[in-house]
């Protein structure tokens, strides 16, 4: 072969990859065996820290929470586990009522028409739900407030370059004004901050500028708060692996997309509908498939190529032994926690919480959901202060969240222990009150 091309050797072929980079130093010593290497591996992987080796304070899109032991023990049958594109619906009933199921949950979660067999997760879904909009409306600018997510907002400007679209990034007072013209109006709710945000007037306001309104939410949010559908969201996207899927180093996880019926054929991904064979027996099919492996390109609505099925299946799972009780009993502790815990470091010298509009820092959100801002004198330092006592905290919004104080997210579940909590404000206390180094 590399005769017939004119190449004298595999070298060759390489030349534009960095010679040191052709044959990277992997650490190992030569001729180890299997058991050997096996043995070596684990002693690499046991100076990890797992999550829950102690207190435990990051949230947003992906959360530390109970997965009860049924939901692996069902969700990973065999019949499931090794499933692949069900194409043939004869063959195929088992995976299909189970994302039938899951649509049908997620759609009664979020008070929307309809909602697709899953994303890759929640950051891409929202990009897509800005697709969706423009493709809608045929405009080109997309209005994303400030707070939320920094990822997904990272994500959607990704996106964004493709197709050559104007985001606009604004404060929640100056949606309003940055409507026009707009195809969508992306808002979150909870925020990022675990604010509770206007969504109806929201939605009100980017309908009056002939824009959607897509929201961006938490599904444990949705047992307790009134859903996005019922407020006036057009599209809500949202991560799912909340619901019973583990934090797997960040995944695969599953992108929630829902929307109001007459966008249905806007939706990326596919579809699982019920209908009746020819002998009138209840079965289920691909009802919708606006992907490009199964139409032609110009029609398409997207080139996604999974569905995260699976995680898709675990999500129905856990809804569905937990029931609607069970879901707002785990985010009702997740809130309670979050609400002492916000109380008791506030409580501490030097040290406040937002939003709260008893501080300083008023942005008109009275209330927050399960997670907050914490402020400190150290700002976005207190994060590494606290991984120096093993207590790991949210992310910084130094960097990520221009319209904020640099501080240090806080979220709690039903997850988080009185003893987390004790943990948390005991040290929050002792760095506090640390004399600061001086420097220079």
């Amino acid at each position: 072969m590399l005769a017939a091309i004119g190449v004298a050797s595999v070298d060759d072929l390489l030349t534009a990859v960095p010679a040191d980079a052709r044959r990277p130093a992997l650490g190992l010593p030569p001729g180890m065996s299997e058991a050997e290497v096996q043995a070596h591996l684990e002693e690499l992987a046991a100076r990890n820290r797992p999550a829950g080796a102690g207190p435990f304070f990051l949230g947003g899109p992906v959360q530390r929470r109970y997965i009860p032991a049924a939901v692996p023990v069902l969700a990973l049958r065999g019949e499931f586990l090794t499933a692949y594109t069900p194409y043939q619906p004869e063959v195929s009933q088992g995976t299909l009522q189970a994302v039938f199921e899951y649509q049908s949950l997620m759609a009664e979660l979020l008070a929307m028409d309809v909602v697709n067999s899953s994303m890759y997760e929640g950051s891409t879904a929202m990009a897509e739900a800005a697709f969706m909009a423009v493709r809608a409306t045929g405009r080109k600018k997309v209005v994303v407030a400030a707070d939320v997510f920094a990822q997904y907002r990272q994500t959607l400007a990704t996106y964004a370059r493709g197709p050559d679209l104007e985001v606009v990034t604004a404060p929640a007072s100056q949606l309003a004004a940055a409507a026009a013209g707009a195809a969508c109006v992306i808002v979150q709710y909870p925020n990022a901050f675990g604010g509770l945000i206007d969504v109806r007037g929201t939605a009100d306001l980017a309908h009056a500028a002939g824009a959607l309104c897509v929201v961006v939410t938490e599904p444990h949010a949705c047992a307790l708060l009134e859903p996005p559908g019922a407020l006036g969201a057009d599209i809500v996207v949202g991560e799912g692996q909340p619901l019973g899927i583990p934090m797997s180093f960040g995944g695969p996880h599953l992108g929630i997309i829902a929307c109001r019926e007459p966008l249905v054929r806007q939706l990326p991904g596919r579809i699982v509908g019920q209908t009746a064979d020819a002998n009138g027996t209840r079965g289920f099919v691909n009802t919708l498939q606006t992907r490009e492996q199964h139409i032609r390109r110009e029609k398409a609505t997207s080139n996604i190529c999974t569905n995260e099925a699976l995680a898709a299946i675990m999500a129905a799972t856990y809804l569905a032994l937990l029931g609607p009780e069970g879901l707002r009993a785990a985010a009702r502790v997740g809130v309670q926690r979050a609400h002492e815990l916000a109380r008791r470091l506030a409580a501490l010298p030097g040290c406040s919480v937002a939003p709260d509009t008893s501080t300083p820092m008023d942005w008109g959100i009275p209330h927050f959901f399960d997670r907050f801002l914490l402020l400190t004198p150290l700002g976005d330092g207190l994060r590494e202060a606290l991984l120096a006592e093993d207590i790991l905290a949210g992310e910084p919004t130094r960097g990520h969240y221009t319209h904020v104080a640099d501080g240090v997210l806080v979220q709690c579940t039903e997850m988080t222990t009185p003893a987390e909590m004790d943990a948390l404000v005991a040290a929050v206390q002792r760095i506090a009150s640390r004399e600061p180094v001086a420097t220079g």
